[in-house]
């Protein structure tokens, strides 16, 4: 198969999953040939919006569409283990939005399915595609900030209680740790592994201290706020909110400067689609640290997949299966602490 055509089918037609397809549009390595819903208007109605080939009515049909090579599974966050399992017995590369499992058990499953079937996986940390994520390892490991001491880094906003929306539904895995603070705790793992100097990707936490606060009638976290120490010493401070708007942005802080990271998770959206960061050291200006345009984040981690699979790699660099399971790892231990629970083994 060539870098050129890899055939994507879109599993789900949420927000998500119109993002994605938006990205693809733009992708050189791949394009949209089907996608999939469990409403069969629904199907025809995102393919006819995002000019895609082949309206599914059902999931189980696209995975058995032979001319589709991987699968991004944009359901919500408990589905993600069924359609996974059933992608990789189905010969699907698979792309899985974050969380990729609702736990570690679940990613474990998943992981080990795509093992046995010889696809790829990657959990969807867009982010972690964007070269601005690659540019501040590079600071770190080159030493402009010093010994990192300290990350803070923040993933929040304010949505109206609504019962029948997935963010707010306990049997939809909704509340905020899951759906946006397991992108600080990932960017608190991948400095740490910068910061220890030993070329790791990232690195787990020792220590995790937490709390938050649930919504008395569906359980789920509304905000919460947790530390993570690490072996190194650093200590990240991150914070997710479904119902309180947050500056969502990230500061790594060292001993001879800090870095204010000001579009951490989605750097596209910085004016003119250009990532921007700012050096602050003592006794100096600022430094801009701009990036040249990019196209979207979505667009990136299309091409990564694309070049893994063309590669005959199983799982990328960029977010590896180990760095799956330690993220939800972190998150499990994070989602006690605050008093979460789901109905899920």
């Amino acid at each position: 198969m060539s870098t050129q055509h890899l055939k994507w089918g879109l599993l789900a037609t949420g927000r998500i999953a119109e993002k994605f397809a938006n990205g693809l549009a733009a992708s050189k390595l791949g394009r949209a040939v089907a996608v999939g819903s469990r409403s069969g208007a629904t199907a025809r109605a995102f393919a006819e919006k995002f000019g895609i080939a082949r309206a599914h009515d059902s999931y189980e049909t696209l995975l058995a569409d032979a001319k589709v090579d991987a699968v991004y599974i944009a359901t919500p966050h408990p589905m993600h283990l069924e359609w996974a399992l059933k992608a990789a017995r189905a010969g699907k590369h698979i792309l899985c939005e974050k969380p990729m499992g609702m736990n570690r058990a679940q990613t474990e499953q998943m992981i080990a399915a795509a093992r046995e079937h010889g696809v790829f996986l990657m959990e969807a940390f867009m982010y972690r595609c964007h070269p601005q994520t690659a540019r501040i390892a590079e600071l770190i490991r080159d030493g402009s900030l010093g010994e990192v001491r300290m990350v803070q880094a923040a993933f929040g906003y304010n949505r109206p209680f609504d019962p029948q929306s997935r963010v707010w539904s306990n049997g939809l895995g909704g509340g905020g740790i899951l759906d946006v603070g397991c992108y600080p705790v990932s960017l608190s793992r991948f400095v740490a592994g910068a910061a220890e100097g030993k070329g790791s990707v990232f690195l787990d936490p020792v220590e995790i201290n937490g709390t938050g606060v649930t919504h008395p009638q569906t359980g789920v976290d509304e905000w919460a706020a947790a530390t993570l120490k690490f072996s190194t010493g650093m200590v990240a401070q991150v914070s997710c909110s479904t119902s309180v708007q947050q500056q969502n942005t990230a500061r790594i802080y060292g001993t001879k400067g800090w870095l204010h990271v000001v579009e951490p998770w989605t750097p596209s959206r910085n004016e003119g689609g250009r990532a921007r960061m700012w050096l602050h050291r003592p006794d100096a200006a600022a430094e801009e640290i701009a990036l040249p345009y990019q196209e979207s984040e979505y667009m990136l981690e299309a091409d990564v997949v694309a070049e893994c699979v063309a590669a005959g790699r199983r799982e990328a660099g960029q977010m590896s299966w180990a760095d799956s399971l330690g993220n939800a790892a972190a998150l499990d231990k994070w989602l006690e602490l605050a008093g979460v629970k789901y109905g899920v083994a």
